[in-house]
């Protein structure tokens, strides 16, 4: 009898203990004391655009393409999980980095580095948030600086260019003047003077990256002038890259002219009746790095205070090949044998126009 108790009280003690085990078993998942680590379930993300939008074919869709990806992946919806807040103008990246921060979004994106300032004072006055800013550096703790090497992908669009030109005439229109987009025109020069040093390269920047207008304008002098080739780093302003482009060819379809898109493949935009007049992108991997981001912050990886660069060796940019028409074997094999150059170190793409100017005397 006494064995029979002694066997029951056993059982009731080991079930208890089971049943405590599986009630403290999610212990670890949820919030996660200081850092603020979340589940997917509730872990959420945000970005503030800068000028041009989600929509602008560039540079801030593709960030917006990368976090709507992210959220699709843990089932996650807008205004419920991520969202975005629109810039119209220079005014509007403060409030609204404010605004995304007071609806307790654990982690906010700043989409460019116009936005430098305001992730700096948002980060030091929230400093249990976690903030992203890309194409620029801020010396956070809290802040993740994503940064790319534009000049590689440049380099092979260049080379594009170069062999793709009938008239050694190619031309280069930026957004801002300044050290971002000046890697961009580097590269892209580079690469070009590296097929051919005769060939022109004409150089124009629209001070602004949502001036269609006036991307429009600069395209039309420079087609005008027998450029035959134009590689834009505008954001929105290329749009009317593209716009005179396609006026262009729907009026002689015979006439061979293109554009070199940025950031996305801007195949799609370059598509006028059965022609397409997108040469090739130089594909930036704004997407990627946002959905990574988000993903590592979410599970408790945040790179705080570092600055995660991406490539052509980690596939952070690239030329796009989807025109495969206007990409030839000879341009394709060339685009290769440059792009392994510069992986195995043997090239090494200017990055400023100093060193740009080094590079092609040195060809």
């Amino acid at each position: 009898m006494n064995n029979r108790k002694f066997m029951l009280l056993f059982a009731v003690v080991i079930g208890l203990g089971m049943i405590l085990a599986a009630c403290g078993g999610g212990g670890n998942s949820g919030k996660s004391g200081k850092s603020g680590s979340k589940g997917s379930s509730d872990f959420s993300a945000a970005l503030v655009t800068d000028v041009g939008g989600v929509d602008d074919k560039s540079f801030n869709q593709s960030a917006w393409e990368g976090l709507q990806a992210w959220g699709k992946e843990h089932n996650l919806s807008k205004g419920k999980g991520f969202d975005y807040a629109q810039s119209n103008s220079k005014s509007d990246y403060l409030p609204n980095l404010t605004r995304l921060i007071k609806k307790d979004y654990d982690l906010v994106f700043g989409i460019g580095y116009k936005l430098h300032d305001g992730i700096k004072k948002v980060a030091e006055q929230y400093p249990d948030k976690h903030f992203a800013i890309v194409d620029d550096v801020v010396d956070a703790p809290n802040v993740a600086s994503i940064t790319f090497k534009e000049q590689e992908g440049s380099f092979l669009v260049g080379v594009a260019a170069a062999k793709k030109t009938k008239t050694n005439k190619v031309g280069f229109v930026g957004g801002v003047d300044g050290s971002l987009i000046n890697k961009f025109e580097s590269g892209f020069i580079a690469g070009v003077k590296s097929v051919n040093p005769d060939i022109e390269v004409q150089v124009e920047y629209a001070e602004s990256f949502a001036a269609a207008d006036k991307g429009k304008l600069i395209a039309t002098q420079m087609y005008n002038s027998g450029v035959d080739v134009i590689y834009h780093a505008s954001g929105a302003t290329g749009n009317g890259v593209f716009a005179q482009a396609k006026d262009i060819k729907k009026n002689n379809p015979d006439k061979e002219i293109w554009v070199i898109g940025v950031d996305r493949d801007q195949y799609d935009e370059g598509q006028i009746g059965e022609h397409n007049v997108t040469l090739t992108s130089m594909v930036k991997r704004v997407d990627v790095a946002v959905k990574d981001l988000a993903n590592q912050a979410m599970n408790d990886k945040f790179p705080g205070g570092k600055n995660v660069v991406y490539g052509l060796e980690d596939g952070g940019v690239s030329a796009a090949r989807t025109n495969k028409e206007a990409l030839t074997d000879d341009i394709v094999k060339a685009i290769e044998k440059w792009k392994e150059k510069i992986i195995n170190g043997d090239v090494k793409v200017p990055a400023t126009r100093e060193e740009t100017k080094k590079f092609v005397k040195s060809l």
